[in-house]
């Protein structure tokens, strides 16, 4: 080939290659912004409430078991997303409506099933009916009359659902566990709907403790979960649920819940509940 006919060659692929390169470019950018999109989508809002032991609301943040766990597991995953203790309401809403939502500590029912993924159990308490000290002989007395009383729980809860379900139809909700704990104390009620777990802490929080109360009846028992909004990629949970199978293999879960929960036998199991219309 002659030198001119070389060197036109050589001007062509060089101007091929200068109208390529915007292209390639255009084109890097774009998988570069797919990519951090996505990564973006998998980011996880972490909400929880204040229901000592197992969260709660201190003077430099937050602390509890289930936080302790869901910090542990954070670590394990990569996880960097803060914790945030929100409302009940707010938190179970978000975990309802929103894309990649966690909430804790979540009592497990079949109808929560339909609604969320759940991950767990990381604790089993007891729904149970309590009252003020020396007065359960006199109401146990009652017995169906016994549920034509008013029971104080906290509006939204588990507790107040297995109250109904349990044929109590008349339900004090206050916005709050403590506040319902005053209520009692206070003769708005005598009977009082909780979880197991958390009595003792809501009742020093009021400056009582758990001799102040005594149990009239057991409802039922309640595992607690992590639970994950339906728009939760499956890749993010499959990653928190590898990690909680570590740490109760390798022993962390166990040390996390027998500091909070001493005398409490720690689930070891590891269940995961895929959520939404199965048929």
């Amino acid at each position: 080939m002659p030198a001119p006919a070389r060197l036109s060659l050589y001007r062509q692929q060089i101007f091929m290659r200068l109208v390529q390169m915007p292209v390639l470019m255009l084109m890097l950018a774009c998988l570069l912004s797919l990519s951090s999109a996505t990564v973006q989508a998998q980011k996880l809002s972490i909400y929880t409430e204040d229901w000592p032991p197992m969260n709660f609301k201190t003077k430099t943040g937050i602390d509890g078991m289930a936080v302790d766990m869901v910090r542990a597991l954070q670590m394990l995953t990569g996880s960097k997303e803060n914790i945030q203790l929100v409302p009940w309401a707010r938190g179970y809403k978000a975990v309802l409506e929103d894309e990649s939502v966690m909430l804790f500590s979540l009592g497990r029912s079949p109808e929560r099933e339909k609604l969320m993924h759940m991950l767990g159990p990381i604790a089993i308490s007891k729904t149970a009916v309590y009252t003020r000290k020396g007065e359960a002989a006199r109401l146990k007395a009652l017995d169906n009359d016994i549920y034509k009383l008013p029971v104080g729980a906290y509006r939204g809860s588990i507790f107040a659902d297995a109250a109904k379900k349990k044929g109590f139809i008349n339900l004090a909700q206050a916005d709050s566990p403590l506040n319902s704990s005053k209520m009692l104390f206070a003769h708005r009620f005598d009977l009082w709907v909780e979880g197991s777990l958390a009595v003792n802490s809501i009742l020093q929080e009021s400056g009582r403790t758990a001799a102040d109360v005594e149990e009239v009846m057991v409802l039922d028992s309640l595992e607690l979960y992590l639970a994950f909004s339906l728009k939760t990629p499956a890749t993010t949970i499959t990653s928190w649920e590898n990690a909680l199978r570590q740490m109760k293999k390798d022993g962390s879960f166990q040390k996390i819940h027998q500091k909070w929960l001493p005398g409490e036998a720690p689930p070891l199991e590891v269940v995961r509940v895929e959520g939404g219309d199965k048929h």
